[in-house]
């Protein structure tokens, strides 16, 4: 599938070549391709900003810039695990994917048990995302135990939410069969299920602020509650790549005061087999362009470049990375 949409991207390309300016210099055309996640995620507008700072830099057609010849692509995913195994069999260059399955995947640990990904590799990380459990407005629920019996989303396979959600319901001893029902809708589904009262909360993973949490808390008066109990701190105790965080107050309409629980960092990553000058190139038109990138979504407010070469990331950073970060004085 992603060589037949190389195939037509390189084919759109000549086609486009032949309209630029005459004598222009044209680089050895690259395509790349970012793997996401849900259309309403914070996941999506990163790997769409990536792709933006990339075009940005290129000179191609202009009489300044960077003659890189990258184009890239960001399609929607199912997110962090589905991004990271598709890193993995070449069907995608670059994903998103959150620091505990980075950590799982390089270390052959939890769902990559037996299955490490040992060519894995860091580029940088992003914005932190506090887990979320988000609460009907009359569902009752204040606390994780008040969700027994409750109708559940645990998230869909293959995304970031489903498998922190499992963390936590080992943590907490809770099974499928506790809840009434345990639903597997996409990001893009739950806060409208929500609504619709279909379901009585849900669990996500993101970036703050959301759409699509708004859709709820502010469509809906569904509400955040906190998770800052003895499980929650045993498992941030025990655990390299959680921390408790902070959900500001007036985040939201419903938010009232602020929310504690604990989360972890959005990383970008790659596969070692990806060329050092791609890396690089990629790394330079984020960093470069920073400023720009700060303003594409609220949560990307406070990056800060000697935070994001070392958060979170605990696969080893792409020597396309350690370049652009060693010429920046950065390492």
């Amino acid at each position: 599938m992603k060589k037949l949409a190389l195939a037509i991207g390189a084919v759109a390309f000549v086609v486009a070549l032949g309209m630029a300016a005459p004598g222009s210099v044209q680089a050895k055309k690259r395509f790349i391709s970012i793997g996401t996640g849900g259309p309403t995620g914070v996941y999506f507008v990163v790997g769409q900003s990536v792709c933006r700072m990339v075009h940005k830099e290129a000179a191609e057609g202009r009489s300044k810039g960077r003659k890189h010849g990258i184009r890239c692509s960001a399609p929607s995913t199912a997110g962090s695990t589905y991004n990271i195994a598709n890193i993995q069999a070449d069907e995608l260059d670059f994903g998103v994917a959150q620091s505990d399955w980075q950590y799982h995947a390089v270390n052959g640990t939890s769902k990559f048990k037996g299955k490490a990904f040992k060519g894995l590799r860091a580029v940088f990380s992003v914005h932190a995302e506090p887990y979320h459990i988000i609460v009907g407005a009359n569902s009752g629920i204040g606390s994780w135990g008040d969700l027994k019996g409750k109708r559940f989303n645990i998230g869909n396979p293959g995304s970031g939410q489903r498998g922190t959600t499992e963390v936590l319901m080992e943590a907490h001893g809770t099974m499928k069969s506790d809840f009434k029902v345990a639903t597997e809708l996409t990001s893009t589904e739950q806060s409208k299920a929500l609504c619709d009262g279909k379901i009585d909360a849900y669990g996500y993973t993101v970036g703050v602020p959301n759409a699509g949490v708004s859709v709820a808390t502010d469509g809906c008066g569904a509400k955040i509650i906190s998770l800052a109990g003895s499980v929650e701190k045993k498992l941030v105790g025990n655990t390299p790549y959680y921390a408790f965080t902070t959900i500001p107050k007036g985040t939201y309409k419903t938010t009232a005061s602020d929310v504690t629980t604990f989360g972890v960092m959005a990383t970008f990553v790659t596969n070692a087999s990806v060329p050092d000058d791609v890396v690089y190139e990629v790394v330079r038109a984020v960093f470069e362009n920073l400023d720009d990138f700060r303003g594409l979504h609220p949560a990307f407010k406070n990056l800060d470049p000697k935070n994001m070469m070392k958060n979170g990331l605990s696969a080893p950073l792409h020597p396309g990375a350690i370049k652009y970060y060693k010429e920046k004085g950065l390492m």
